[in-house]
C-alpha cells in the first residue's frame, strides 16, 4: 500500500483541479466529492463510527471551509482530509453519539478498498467480506491504522500524521494486526465455509 501505484485523487489535473475548487466551481468539488467520498465513507464504516454519513457531511463542509488554507501536493491533501476525517470521528465519540456496535456490510467497503495490495499476502487472500469480518476482530488502534492503510491507502508516515502517532509506533501497530489477521485465517484453514465468522484463536487454544 501507499503511494506506489496509488490511484490519484484528482486525476492528472490535481493543481487545476484544486484551483477551480477554490474557485467555486461546481465540477471541481463533483470530482473531489467523487473520487474521496468512497474511501472516507469506507474508513468510518470500518471504524463503525456513529451515524458515518453524517460525519462524512462534516468532513466535506471542513474541506470547503477550509481549502484556501491548505497548501501543498496530491499526497498532501489527501492526507489533510483523512486527517479530519480522523478528529471528527473522534470529536464524534467524545461527543457519546455511540449507537450498538455492528458489524459493517460487504457492501459498505466495496468501493473503497483497492483491488489489490501491496501488503503482505495475508490481505491478498482476503475477500471484501472477510476483510469486512476480521476487522471487527482487531483492536481499535490497530482496525485504525490498517484501515487508513487498505482504505486511505496513505503511507506509513501519512498514518503517523493522521492519527498522531509515530511512524515506529505505527509500524508495529500494522505488523500486530497483519499477525493478528493472519492468525485468524490459520485458524480457520480454508475449510470453515465462507461467510462463516472463523474461531477465536485464544479460545480455539485454551480448549485444546
Amino acid at each position: 500500500m501507499g503511494s506506489k501505484g496509488r490511484t490519484p485523487t484528482l486525476g492528472g489535473d490535481y493543481e487545476a483541479t484544486l484551483a477551480a475548487a477554490r474557485r467555486g466551481d461546481d465540477d471541481a468539488w463533483a470530482a473531489i466529492y467523487r473520487d474521496l467520498a468512497g474511501p472516507v465513507l469506507g474508513y468510518l464504516r470500518g471504524q463503525r463510527a456513529p451515524e458515518p454519513e453524517d460525519i462524512l457531511g462534516e468532513v466535506f463542509l471542513q474541506v470547503v471551509r477550509d481549502l484556501d488554507k491548505f497548501t501543498g501536493d496530491e499526497a498532501g491533501f489527501r492526507a489533510w482530509v483523512f486527517t479530519i476525517t480522523h478528529r471528527r470521528l473522534v470529536d464524534a465519540r467524545r461527543a457519546g453519539a455511540r449507537r450498538p456496535a455492528e458489524l459493517v456490510s460487504s457492501d459498505a467497503l466495496e468501493v473503497a478498498l483497492p483491488p489489490a495490495s501491496a501488503e503482505p499476502d495475508a490481505l491478498e487472500r482476503l475477500s471484501t467480506e472477510e476483510v469486512v469480518h476480521l476487522l471487527g476482530r482487531l483492536t481499535e488502534p490497530q482496525r485504525d491504522v490498517l484501515l487508513l492503510r487498505m482504505v486511505a491507502a496513505l503511507t506509513t508516515t501519512e498514518v503517523a500524521e493522521v492519527t498522531g502517532r509515530n511512524v515506529e509506533a505505527v509500524k508495529a501497530l500494522s505488523k500486530r494486526g497483519l499477525a493478528h489477521l493472519r492468525d485468524l485465517l490459520e485458524v480457520r484453514g480454508g475449510s470453515t465455509p465462507h461467510g462463516v465468522p472463523p474461531p477465536d484463536p485464544v479460545r480455539a487454544r485454551s480448549r485444546r
